[in-house]
Parts: C-alpha cells; sequence; structure tokens
C-alpha cells in the first residue's frame, strides 16, 4: 500500500501539474498585471472591515473567511511539511517554496474571486461558493465532469490524515517517549480517540463554529509559533545571515537534494519538491480556500480575491520561512535522522533545552487541531454538491473515523495520500481558473472605478 501510494503521487505531481500550477499561475499574475502586489494596502482594509456591509449575502466576515482558510493552511504544513521539504531538499527546497507562494498568491487572488462571482445553490437552497459551484455556474453543465471530479477528490484530501498523524507523532516524541511511556498501536489509538471527542464537539456544530474557534485560534497560535521561532533566532544570530544566504545559493546548486530526480536531474527534483511541499503548505490553486472564502458575506468578488491572496504571504512566505530557519540555524538537519514535526522538535530542543519541546506541543496541538475543523467543512461541502446537503452528514462521520486510520499508519503513507489527492483537485480548480480569468480582469476594473 506504501509503495503504490508513492507510485500515484510521484504520477499525478508530474511535469503537466507542474505547468498547469506554476505556468497558470505565472499567467494569471501577468494578465492581473501583478495586482496581488499592487493592492496589499488595500487588501488589509478590507480584512480588517473598512467596507464591510451587513446586507452582503454570505454566511461569515472576510476576516473569519480567511482565518478559516489560513486555520486549515497554517497548520503542520508549516510545520512537518516544512522539516519534510528540508530533510529531502536541504535548504534551497525552501527557495522555490517561495517561488509557488507568490505565484500562488495571484492563484488565490483569481480562485477565490471566481468564488464569489459564481456562487451556486445547493440542495437546501443555501448559497455556497467552491470550484466546484464556480465550474458549474461559470462554464455550464457542460462541465460538470470537472466539478464532480474536484469533489470525488475533496473528500480524500479534506481528510485529516496528515495533519493527526504529525500530532500523535509530536506527542510520542515529546510527551510520552521522555517519561518513560511505551508507545505503539495501543497509545496511537488513545490518541486518536481524544482528537476524535475534540474534533466531534466543533465540526458537528457547523460552519458558524468552526469559523468563530479558528478566528479566535488562528491569530493566537501564529502569535506565539512568531516569538518562539525569534527567540530560536536570536539565540542563533551569528549563523542567521549564512543559512538565510545559503537559501538562495542551494536552490540551484541542490548539492543537499536525497530525493528522487525529475526531468533527468537533482535540480528538477528539488523544484518539484518545492512546489509539491508550497502547494500543501499554502494550498494556491487546488481549491479549498475558495470554498472557505465562497462563503464570506460580501457582494464584491474581488474585495474576497483581495483578502484571500494575503494568506499565502502570511503562511509560506513569513511562517514557514521561520520554521526553516529554527531547523537551518540549530544545525538539526544535518546532525539528526528525523523527518516531520521530529525535526522541527529537536530544532526547539536544541535551542531552548527545558522548555521548547512544550512550546512546540502547544504550537503543534493548537495548529492541527484548528486545521481539523477546517477540512471537515471542506468534505462535507464536496459531499453535499456530490449527494445532496441532507446527506453530507455521512461524510463527518467518515471523517471523525479517518483520525484513527491518521495517528496508527505512518508519515509517508499519509503525505503521498493526501499529496496525491490534492494533485487531482488542482486539475479542475486551475483548468476553470484560467478558462474564467478575463472575466475577473473585467471585474478588476470594474471594482477599482468604484472604489476610486
Amino acid at each position: 500500500m506504501e509503495q503504490f501510494l508513492n507510485d500515484f503521487s510521484s504520477f499525478v505531481w508530474g511535469f503537466p501539474l507542474l505547468v498547469l500550477l506554476i505556468g497558470g499561475g505565472l499567467y494569471l499574475l501577468i494578465l492581473s498585471r501583478f495586482l496581488p502586489f499592487r493592492y496589499l494596502g488595500h487588501a488589509i482594509q478590507v480584512l480588517h472591515g473598512k467596507y464591510d456591509n451587513p446586507n452582503d449575502s454570505g454566511q461569515i466576515s472576510h476576516f473569519q473567511a480567511l482565518t478559516t482558510a489560513l486555520s486549515a493552511t497554517v497548520g503542520m504544513g508549516n510545520i512537518a511539511g516544512v522539516a519534510v521539504a528540508i530533510s529531502i531538499g536541504g535548504p534551497g527546497a525552501i527557495f522555490w517554496m517561495w517561488i509557488s507562494a507568490i505565484i500562488g498568491m495571484s492563484t488565490k487572488f483569481f480562485t477565490a474571486s471566481l468564488a464569489i462571482m459564481y456562487r451556486g445553490k445547493d440542495s437546501a437552497g443555501e448559497l455556497q461558493g467552491g470550484p466546484m459551484y464556480f465550474i458549474v455556474e461559470g462554464l455550464g453543465t457542460i462541465w460538470k465532469p470537472l466539478a464532480v471530479m474536484f469533489s470525488f477528490s475533496g473528500l480524500v484530501g479534506a481528510l485529516p490524515v496528515f495533519n493527526v498523524n504529525q500530532l500523535t507523532q509530536a506527542v510520542n516524541d515529546i510527551l510520552l517517549i521522555p517519561n518513560g511511556v511505551k508507545v505503539g498501536l495501543f497509545s496511537n489509538t488513545v490518541i486518536g480517540l481524544v482528537l476524535v471527542v475534540i474534533t466531534s464537539i466543533v465540526i458537528l456544530g457547523g460552519l458558524k463554529r468552526i469559523s468563530q474557534t479558528a478566528a479566535k485560534l488562528v491569530p493566537a497560535m501564529v502569535l506565539l509559533y512568531f516569538i518562539s521561532v525569534l527567540i530560536i533566532l536570536v539565540i542563533n544570530s551569528e549563523v542567521v545571515p549564512k543559512y538565510f544566504l545559503m537559501i538562495f545559493t542551494d536552490a540551484f546548486s541542490a548539492k543537499h537534494f536525497t530525493g528522487d530526480s525529475f526531468l533527468g536531474g537533482a535540480f528538477g527534483g528539488l523544484i518539484l519538491l518545492g512546489i509539491r511541499r508550497g502547494a500543501f503548505s499554502n494550498e494556491a490553486g487546488i481549491g479549498t480556500a475558495p470554498m472557505a472564502h465562497g462563503a464570506a458575506k460580501t457582494n464584491e468578488p474581488i474585495r474576497e480575491g483581495l483578502v484571500a491572496m494575503l494568506g499565502p504571504a502570511i503562511d509560506t512566505l513569513v511562517v514557514c520561512t521561520l520554521t526553516a530557519l529554527a531547523i537551518l540555524v540549530t544545525g538539526v538537519w544535518q546532525t539528526t535522522d528525523t523527518n516531520g514535526v521530529s525535526l522541527t522538535a529537536s530544532a526547539f530542543a536544541k535551542a531552548m533545552p527545558t522548555i521548547g519541546h512544550y512550546v512546540l506541543m502547544l504550537c503543534i496541538s493548537v495548529f492541527s487541531i484548528s486545521s481539523l475543523f477546517s477540512y471537515s467543512y471542506y468534505g462535507t461541502k464536496c459531499m453535499a454538491f456530490l449527494f445532496g446537503n441532507h446527506n453530507k452528514h455521512f461524510y463527518k462521520y467518515l471523517y471523525i473515523v479517518s483520525i484513527i486510520l491518521g495517528a496508527t499508519t505512518t508519515l509517508s503513507m499519509m503525505i503521498n495520500l493526501i499529496d496525491g489527492f490534492f494533485a487531482l483537485m488542482a486539475i479542475p480548480t486551475m483548468t476553470a481558473t484560467l478558462i474564467m480569468a478575463p472575466r475577473v480582469v473585467k471585474e478588476i476594473r470594474v471594482y477599482f472605478q468604484k472604489v476610486k
């Protein structure tokens, strides 16, 4: 099974998908005349609620939409995903994650704008947004197979197995093993059952409870993590410039890359690794975030697109870079064989010997559990689109059961499973976005004339 999932993930993450995600994102960036970078200030004003209208359609505020999307992306992808990237690709992998984020800002802008432009009604008559709706509403029912492909892939892609797997690994490495507790199938199942209880309480309460919980948790967890990593960087300040520079130099030499080659060499393999881990971290072009942004209380698509594009900047350019520097400056990436969250834990323990482990454990717990809430919302939306709103609760039960699966299987199986289905979600999302991109550009002109 492990080999099958590895082969499946490698197959779908081939050259065509790389062209679709990166080439497509570059096309969107040029088509919008680099809009994500020209209107960052305006995006922050929208996020602060300056343009909110209580009479607009939608269910949640701009801020709640962003924090719901961020609670899914600012999670284990930033702590464990970055560690996976460095352990396979060395410092240079981070540079290609940055490239994926910069291009991803334009992709997020377009996909979230389309999620508001072409909202559709579910079987209960409730207004919904997301790739499956903008494909059908924007391109017509002839394109429905793409929407169905996205939704079926989303049922698996939204499962919390990677987050749970890494949280279980963190509990084992940080709390149980140092205190002499024997870890194995039994202890992992117990951790899974505890997460089942916590997750059930929140996700069975619906989107409003998910977004309210995320709005409280996300800013606090980012701040705590930010301060912790800054302390590590201050302690190791003399080597920070050296490793920051190495991110750039190693990006083109690929001398620390140990993974599979791509397009005939290690350099190609390093680029693909960075793009994959970047896509896993910020989910730009995958289509998950537009489902959260599509529920925002606004009638202005461009406004929500501007808020959404802040996601990759916060997620990959800030949080992932902090994790990467913490791992690099402490030297643990060259002195230990650990991978995933254990590598990040080693960095925290080395810099702050007595409390480092526990600070990271607190961050990981909040990061992981908040991700569980958002992903459940994405999966239920896919289920409602495919089988009707009255059947969406069945997904919540499947979701809760999958927590046990994530807690009791290996890292490589879980990361390849989610990577593979993320790739399958990206194909319909990016195809539809590229076809409808000129319509978003027209909407941009109309919106900024109104603002002026």
